[in-house]
């Protein structure tokens, strides 16, 4: 689990201690610390998780993952008369593509596989889905959301590992979340204590 505590210990360094005094441009040196630990373990281990065979049955079950979370909360936010047309909305999914796929390859690559080596194939999946969830505290919605999303991800890519449709995934729900709720249900996505300071 090196590599698990490390980026977990990056993760939470960053969002509790480091945030509220250092400059905006920090997290992109967390998030580089981050995958860079990724690569470092796909360079020892060779998984990279893009199994080309695996590519269309993890997007099928992605697309599935997707249509469902995506329609539930689209409901949702009809119901609460949340919903919202975003202007920049290509804007903004393009630069979520990236920040997607980086968190799908830490949580895949690393999360979920030293996870199922200390414990199980099955239980593995529950332990990296709760380690992702945790790193979105104290902010509720997002520690649901990441918990449910990453049951569904760590469960494709357990069968079909190919990040490519998760981390699409992880995009499409994340601007469907900007469209549907508003700041006073999001906690604007801020985690740690960004949140606290927020609220």
């Amino acid at each position: 689990m090196f590599f698990t505590v490390a980026i977990v210990g990056v993760v939470l360094a960053y969002t509790w201690v480091i945030d509220p005094v250092a400059p905006a441009w920090v997290a992109g040196v967390a998030a580089m610390l981050v995958v860079g630990l990724a690569i470092w373990r796909a360079l020892k281990t060779g998984e990279w998780g893009l199994k080309p065979a695996a590519f269309l049955p993890a997007l099928g079950w992605s697309a599935a993952i997707t249509g469902a979370g995506a329609l539930a909360m689209y409901l949702a936010a009809s119901r609460l008369g949340t919903w919202k047309e975003r202007r920049d909305l290509w804007t903004t999914f393009a630069l979520l593509i990236p920040w997607a796929l980086g968190q799908q390859f830490a949580l895949q690559t690393v999360l979920l596989r030293e996870s199922q080596a200390t414990l199980s194939r099955s239980a593995g999946i529950w332990l990296a889905a709760a380690l992702f969830a945790s790193l979105h505290l104290l902010n509720p919605f997002l520690t649901a959301a990441t918990l449910i999303g990453a049951l569904g991800w760590c469960r494709v890519y357990d069968r079909y590992p190919n990040l490519l449709p998760l981390a699409l995934s992880h995009a499409i729900l994340t601007l469907v979340i900007l469209c549907a709720f508003d700041d006073a249900i999001t906690g604007g996505l801020r985690v740690g204590y960004a949140y606290i300071a927020r609220h």
